[in-house]
């Protein structure tokens, strides 16, 4: 009797493991916009983890032998998670991912965006000016041409 009590808590301890797990996987969906083929995956590893988890538990703490109070303690143990747990957790680590973002995007992506702009500011613009001024002098160089040419045939007739 004392030996399932302790299996019972320990399904349950794996229903607490279950219900992070599922936790973990929503907290990446409200962090980071993912596409449903990413949420496919993100569900069938999840089902694989879930699977793993509790067969390995059966088989380590049960020697492989199903009983129903182990899926009772792992629904329990969903539950309470669930319903005490599950909101406070996902609040703080959506808020902590949403911080190191943050974080991310001003360590990392503005110092590179400031020197693409740095340079972009001393190679490219000077580049241009000199393309955009050449094709204004041989449009203009042309167009002398062409006159010339045009005072030329007048001239002859």
């Amino acid at each position: 009797m004392d030996n399932q009590f302790y299996l019972f808590l320990i399904f349950i301890l794996n229903g607490f493991l279950i219900g992070i797990l599922f936790d973990i996987f929503r907290i990446l969906r409200k962090a980071f916009q993912t596409k449903d083929f990413i949420t496919y995956i993100e569900d069938t590893i999840f089902w694989i983890l879930t699977g793993a988890i509790i067969l390995y538990s059966i088989f380590k703490f049960n020697n492989g032998i199903l009983r129903a109070f182990i899926f009772i303690g792992i629904f329990i143990g969903i539950f309470i998670y669930m319903l005490i747990f599950s909101k406070i957790f996902i609040k703080i680590n959506v808020y902590i991912i949403n911080v190191l973002k943050k974080l991310f995007y001003y360590i990392f992506v503005l110092p590179i965006k400031f020197i693409f702009n740095l340079i972009k500011k001393i190679f490219f613009k000077p580049i241009s000016f000199i393309i955009i001024n050449t094709r204004k002098i041989l449009s203009n160089f042309k167009f002398k041409l062409k006159n010339q040419h045009n005072k030329k045939k007048k001239e002859e007739c």
